[in-house]
């Protein structure tokens, strides 16, 4: 298990009945989480006087309501980030990747030379702004184009707006097959991709339908001198040892090296304790 836990501007502070109860800079949000399946006391009291409660609605998607700002600031280390409450319980990051963003900095420093990173799936840019930190030049690629709008604004606040950054508003798969074609390769990889998506005719897929070929296509693009390929899921049936299993097929059976695999947490202020987040799995050369 990797728990992220330098945060100064977040904290979960407690989870009971199916809800977070959090602090993102000076403001206490409540948010649903399926993974908090237990009914512990809610004595803390600022369940009682949150500043934003998320609701979901009986019709599909949610909203919120109380007193919350459009859009404020909270800062990880020396990367600062842009907090916008939007559908779907989302705050624009997701703090238990904060695990990642140190490893993948410590991994690009230790490098020799520049090295260039593919984030796909880079939403706001969290994983972006690390590697950028850390001298890596990085191509961010997501499809929405909002997203992506505020991966910069991201970098921008984090003193990174002249980084080595490329934008890149289109589909992952897409990208990817196109990166292959043009005999592109990067050292570092890594792709958080949804549990759910369209196809380019509106086709639903799965993740667990389509992570293996994803994997598969993007390993192609690892260039002689690798430093990392990393995959996130936040798909309840995707494990990480799946997700190891995959990288094994793809990479490491072709390229030597090693894999580790395990869940993303946040530590719980009232209980001591660490609410599972999601997984993810390394191959390292």
């Amino acid at each position: 298990m990797w728990i992220s836990d330098k945060w100064v501007d977040y904290e979960l502070l407690d989870c009971s009945g199916g809800e977070r109860l959090e602090r993102w800079g000076k403001y206490i949000l409540i948010r649903p989480d399926p993974q908090v399946i237990w009914n512990t006391e809610k004595t803390d009291p600022r369940w009682e006087r949150a500043d934003g409660v998320y609701t979901r609605s009986e019709r599909g998607g949610g909203s919120w309501r109380g007193k919350l700002p459009e859009r404020w600031e909270i800062s990880y280390g020396k990367l600062r980030f842009g907090i916008h409450p939007m559908g779907f319980k989302h705050t624009g990051l997701f703090p238990e990747q904060a695990v990642n963003w140190d490893r993948m900095g410590e991994l690009i420093r230790r490098g020799r030379g520049e090295c260039r990173v593919l984030n796909l799936f880079a939403y706001t840019g969290g994983a972006t702004a690390a590697c950028a930190a850390a001298g890596a030049s990085v191509c961010h690629v997501d499809a929405s184009r909002g997203m992506t709008a505020q991966a910069k604004e991201n970098l921008s606040l984090s003193g990174l707006g002249e980084a080595h950054v490329r934008y890149i508003v289109d589909d992952c798969k897409k990208f990817v097959a196109r990166e292959i074609r043009r005999g592109n390769r990067y050292d570092g990889i890594v792709m958080d991709p949804p549990s759910y998506g369209r196809g380019p005719s509106g086709e639903v897929w799965r993740l667990e339908d389509s992570i293996h070929e994803l994997v598969s296509e993007a390993a192609r693009l690892l260039s002689d001198t690798p430093v990392f390929f990393l995959v996130n899921s936040y798909t309840t049936g995707l494990s990480p040892l799946s997700m190891e299993y995959i990288l094994r097929a793809e990479i490491k059976n072709r390229r030597g090296g090693r894999l580790e695999s395990g869940e993303l947490a946040l530590p719980v202020t009232s209980s001591g304790g660490a609410l599972p987040c999601g997984a993810s799995a390394w191959w390292l050369p």
